[in-house]
């Protein structure tokens, strides 16, 4: 008997995660060199010099365990969203405080509602529960707010709203959220995962929201914006008494040392926001002007990223970019065979990319 034989039917039935290959790896494979990397919707600019001095000064005390409850953060988060510290859950990523949601409030009986196309951590941490995913289709690639009300039922404890969403970048109007929110019974946990928030132009604070649904739970990161995703750092917002029981079952020491100090200067770091909004609304208008010269149709994006149709096997394509030393995402895995996400990069990056990505379809495909 293997361990396969004896582990949970919902476990073993989990396509595991498969992550690109690192940049020196595959450098090495293909023999070629300055390989860029546009697959991760990761911030282009790096960190800034605030972030690299407080990992310096953090680093000098490598010997300790962090602040298991992450005390100077929090109480940094809390003063800028005008909260309390005892409303805010620190995970190791936003992902991982997803996990903590479903693991608080769901059981194997239960049904966890999500978009068609959304994040892929909503339907891993549904299986590995073992509960039912029940699935909105989508509208224009996006989030069916309607659809979405029609299939809760007794057995929903948790729905899910990326907003922007990934990997189609679309986004839904704050309105049609709150409107939302008033339709779902309050034993329901809804999850609006802002992980792209940053990148929106959107004015409405949905962080005022809390005050008004005790079952509304927001999700962000430092991951994207920020540029922190090395370090790994994300949290929620909630009420305090969600708040306590994700934190009764989060691991004391989660999110590290060095992430704490980057994330509680990088708060801080507005002129950053800024810039990271200028680089990424630029690109956007870049990858778009030359998606309509190679006669391509995307999704409209308010992230960091744009979704393309190739109009072919998306996968192929990616091959073909891989071996110009581009990377980027093909998205099969979410039922969007003839896609491809790309991240926005830096103007040179962006144009590398499209240059690639042209010569890519002028190559015969199967």
């Amino acid at each position: 008997m293997n361990a396969c034989d004896i582990a949970l039917p919902n476990i073993n039935a989990i396509k595991p995660y498969q992550p690109g290959k690192p940049i020196d790896e595959l450098e090495r494979e293909l023999g070629i060199s300055n390989i860029i990397k546009l697959a991760s919707n990761e911030n282009p600019l790096g960190p800034s010099e605030v972030v690299l001095t407080a990992i310096a000064q953090a680093a000098k005390a490598l010997t300790r365990y962090p602040d298991g409850n992450g005390f100077v953060l929090k109480a940094a988060l809390a003063d800028y969203y005008q909260l309390t510290a005892d409303q805010i859950t620190l995970g190791n990523g936003s992902n991982d405080v997803l996990e903590l949601l479903a693991r608080t409030f769901v059981s194997p009986a239960d049904e966890v509602i999500f978009s068609q196309y959304a994040f892929a951590v909503y339907p891993l941490v549904t299986q590995a529960i073992g509960a039912k995913a029940v699935i909105a289709p989508s509208r224009d690639f996006g989030h069916d707010l309607d659809a979405m009300t029609t299939l809760i039922s007794d057995k929903t404890k948790l729905i899910f709203i990326a907003n922007p969403n990934n990997p189609t970048g679309t986004a839904i109007a704050p309105e049609q959220i709150e409107a939302f929110l008033q339709q779902v019974p309050s034993s329901v946990i809804v999850v609006l995962d802002e992980a792209y928030v940053e990148y929106t132009t959107q004015t409405v604070n949905t962080v005022e929201w809390l005050a008004n649904y005790p079952n509304l739970v927001i999700t962000r990161t430092f991951s994207k914006a920020y540029g922190l995703a090395a370090l790994r750092v994300g949290y929620s917002l909630s009420s305090p008494d969600i708040a306590d029981l994700l934190n009764r079952i989060r691991q004391p020491f989660n999110v590290n040392s060095l992430a704490l100090a980057a994330a509680t200067a990088a708060l801080s770091e507005q002129a950053y926001i800024d810039q990271t909004k200028q680089v990424n609304e630029a690109g956007l208008k870049q990858f778009e002007a030359g998606f309509k010269l190679l006669g391509l149709s995307f999704i409209p994006s308010k992230g960091n990223f744009i979704t393309v149709n190739v109009k072919r096997n998306a996968d192929a394509v990616f091959q073909l970019l891989l071996q110009q030393g581009v990377i980027v995402r093909p998205i099969a895995n979410y039922g969007l065979p003839h896609h491809l996400r790309i991240s926005i990069g830096l103007p040179t990056e962006n144009q590398r990319c499209l240059d690639a990505l042209a010569i890519a379809l002028e190559q015969k495909h199967d």
